[in-house]
């Protein structure tokens, strides 16, 4: 039987295979909180409760870049990437060729 995997290393999976897309989640939801905690800010102008969010956005998407690096520099460290690409590597019949 095989093991079941924990929510934690479940989720580690699927980043590991999205990488972009949950930068983009975390991009999204970011500038979405952002804006939502700025526009409850009654003495700012809209203007600026806009570039606030943005930048709120941009630092999070760059944490996030970066926790993305570790975690491909942690599965190349491991072997785990070699492993997923393996698959994808093994020989498989010659294709036959015209003369």
């Amino acid at each position: 039987m095989a093991e079941k995997k924990n929510t934690l290393e479940s989720v580690r999976e699927w980043v590991v295979e999205h990488k972009l897309r949950t930068v983009g989640c975390l991009w999204l939801s970011g500038i979405t909180g952002s804006i939502a905690y700025n526009w409850s800010q009654p003495n700012m102008k809209t203007s600026v409760k806009i570039i606030h969010a943005r930048l709120h956005a941009q630092a999070l998407t760059l944490a996030a870049l970066a926790g993305a690096a570790v975690v491909e520099y942690y599965d190349h460290k491991s072997g785990a990437k070699a492993e997923r690409v393996a698959k994808f590597l093994q020989p498989t019949a010659p294709h036959p060729h015209k003369e």
